[in-house]
């Protein structure tokens, strides 16, 4: 049993430019108190087939966290187009958002973000360089892919403990079924 659930994730400001910063109201409940910070992270995934493109927005530390429901707004910059190929700025990415424990991640939601032109014209006949300015994002929020892992979150009270289960997959709130890591691929136009 986790000591920590995440109860909701709402999207704020979306959709949104792709120059505007990422807003996440996160709830969670703590059911046992913790000696020390959950470690937060937002990454975007800059390309489907290159992890090197992935970028860290944000890394923020919460905690100590004593029982209870909590509930804050995680901000962060938008991604660095300069650090994104031109040719995957345009279409489908994923977004995830981490907790992690001392050093173990314990849960990811992943969703995937829609980047395209707000005009139709643009969208129809698409400049030969990206006009970043007029590119719009769009979070699917409401089809989040969550992932939870068995972590030790009480490592000074099991030291002889066994190896832990594999990772066990939950739905979203939709009912969606998840994937055990979030795809680094996009899904199928009809998907979008």
């Amino acid at each position: 049993m986790s000591a920590v659930n995440i109860t909701n994730v709402t999207v704020l400001d979306n959709p949104a430019s792709f120059l505007t910063p990422f807003q996440f109201e996160i709830s969670y409940e703590c059911l046992t108190a913790l000696k020390d910070d959950l470690e937060w992270k937002l990454i975007y995934v800059g390309s489907a087939e290159d992890e090197t493109y992935d970028q860290l927005l944000e890394s923020v530390l919460v905690g100590p966290v004593n029982v209870g429901n909590y509930r804050f707004v995680l901000q962060a910059d938008p991604p660095d187009p300069s650090k994104i190929r031109e040719e995957d700025i345009i279409g489908v990415t994923v977004l995830l958002l981490t907790c992690s424990y001392l050093g173990q991640e314990f849960i990811h939601v992943g969703y995937y973000v829609n980047n395209d032109y707000d005009d139709e014209q643009l969208r129809e006949e698409p400049p030969p360089k990206v006009l970043i300015d007029r590119v719009q994002r769009n979070i699917l929020s409401d089809k989040p892919r969550v992932t939870k892992f068995p972590i030790n979150f009480h490592p000074e009270n099991n030291e002889n403990e066994e190896q832990q289960p594999p990772p066990s997959e939950h739905p979203s709130e939709t009912g969606e079924d998840p994937l055990a890591v979030v795809d680094r691929d996009p899904p199928d136009e009809k998907d979008s």
